[in-house]
């Protein structure tokens, strides 16, 4: 069960009321909860697991993807260490790189080219590549 502060529960219904025109893209860490959330629009969403890594956001005006929660970092971190040592998906208080999460989970697992899980991975990747975040991270 994550707790969350008083304080970071009006932060975060702040962020969310704020009006569609002051909204910037971010990407938060919830060291608790051990989850990153993107947010790459502001759109009204509805969610949908796609597997036990990634939670899709998709508009529900135009069904296109707008963000995704990330669930389990840590522990998708060492898995990957473990299968590829070589591998490692660093963040130290900087920019936030998305794709580079969404793509080690597509080569870490056994995705047909043509199953909707890969294609909404290449969708997540695109997205968080062209989606400026503002915001800055650190997990340890």
């Amino acid at each position: 069960m994550t707790v969350t502060t008083n304080s970071d529960f009006a932060k975060r219904m702040m962020l969310l009321a704020q009006p569609a025109e002051n909204f910037r893209p971010t990407a938060t860490y919830d060291p608790d909860g051990d989850c990153i959330e993107f947010l790459a629009k502001p759109d009204s969403f509805y969610a949908e697991r796609i597997d036990d890594l990634v939670t899709v956001y998709y508009s529900q005006e135009t069904d296109e993807v707008v963000g995704s929660l990330i669930k389990s970092v840590s522990k998708f971190c060492r898995d990957m260490l473990e299968k590829m040592p070589g591998l490692r998906i660093e963040i130290h208080d900087g920019p936030v790189r998305l794709q580079h999460i969404f793509r080690a989970r597509m080569w870490s697992g056994n995705f047909d080219p043509n199953d909707m899980a890969t294609l909404t991975y290449r969708k997540l990747i695109e997205v968080s590549r062209e989606t400026v975040i503002d915001g800055e991270l650190c997990l340890s």
